[in-house]
């Protein structure tokens, strides 16, 4: 059954992200696809040539405004970031009619926070973010599955290939290695998009200045925002 189209408020609301969240936990808590919290991501490289991808959105922060994922740091898109820290994301979630866009400047996270969540992943998931050379060649998948049994090896670890699929956790400890965490996008423009009837979309854009502060962080400008059209 079709949902009821949803127009955005009107009045705009001053601050868009604390909708935003909203939007990605009742997408999340509804189940609305597989990957509730699965975003595109684009990266510039050196080259100037645009790429994008699909990653997981781990957390929107409506205050003081970012959002963030976790990967490979010596990644294609890890050195992208790192060569040039601005980023644009993109939602779309067909079942609710709607779609969310980003777009900011790109920090890592705190080494702790970045300890804190490699912890809460599965011992299979840790012992293949240690196990990959994300975006490196590779001569085939079988040599990619020595790496891993490999590596779980030398750390005193099942198979994981093989071992029971169960809950229990086994009984060794996997460090979370220096090429992979987190990052923050710090949002510097919004846009909210609705599904309209007769493809009359409802559109709002949001924008705010940035200053850099300590830490990897920002003092953020107040929001300005305007309706367009679809």
């Amino acid at each position: 059954m079709r949902r009821p189209l949803q127009n955005l408020p009107d009045p705009l609301p001053l601050d868009p992200m604390p909708l935003a969240s909203t939007w990605l936990a009742q997408a999340w808590d509804e189940q609305v696809q597989p990957n509730p919290n699965a975003m595109v991501l684009a990266t510039v490289g050196d080259d100037e040539r645009l790429s994008a991808r699909v990653v997981l959105c781990k957390d929107i922060v409506p205050q003081p405004g970012y959002l963030v994922f976790y990967t490979n740091y010596d990644s294609r898109k890890g050195r992208e970031l790192g060569a040039r820290p601005r980023a644009a994301a993109v939602f779309h979630w067909d079942t609710l009619y709607r779609q969310l866009r980003v777009e900011g400047v790109v920090v890592r996270c705190p080494a702790s926070e970045s300890d804190d969540y490699f912890a809460s992943r599965s011992w299979r998931s840790r012992l293949s973010a240690c196990a990959s050379q994300q975006s490196q060649p590779i001569a085939s998948r079988q040599a990619l599955a020595g790496q891993l049994r490999d590596l779980a090896s030398r750390l005193g670890a099942p198979d994981p290939l093989t071992a029971p699929a169960d809950d229990q956790e086994p009984d060794f400890h996997v460090p979370r290695p220096a090429h992979w965490g987190g990052y923050r996008l710090w949002i510097d423009a919004v846009e909210l998009w609705v599904e309209g009837e007769h493809r009359l979309h409802d559109r709002a854009r949001w924008t705010r200045d940035l200053a850099a502060a300590d830490g990897g962080t920002f003092q953020a400008g107040p929001w300005h925002h305007l309706r367009l059209q679809p």
